[in-house]
């Protein structure tokens, strides 16, 4: 997964996923038989520009995760981490 610079301009309060990435995260959720799931996206320290995005399909949201659903996929991000992420775009991409 990827992110990807806005084909238009997302709101700065809110994540959004892709169709296209949406398709793969439900297809990654039934190939590790999660029902339910949704998707964490995070931040931790690390990286060329001092941060890693870590993406991982979960059964559900921890307590303090916020919770946005975008394109019929829950995705869940803690809100300590929601600062760095807000008005980002989440896309799939196959690099052949």
């Amino acid at each position: 997964m990827t992110t990807a610079p806005p084909e238009r301009s997302v709101p700065i309060n809110t994540i959004e996923i892709t169709e296209k990435a949406a398709t793969k995260v439900r297809q990654f959720a039934e190939q590790q038989g999660k029902d339910p799931f949704g998707l964490k996206v995070a931040v931790k320290g690390g990286g060329c520009s001092g941060l890693t995005y870590v993406l991982e399909i979960v059964d559900g949201p921890d307590d303090d995760d916020k919770i946005i659903d975008s394109h019929g996929v829950e995705v869940y991000v803690p809100k300590k981490a929601f600062v760095f992420l807000a008005g980002t775009v989440l896309d799939f991409s196959e690099d052949r």
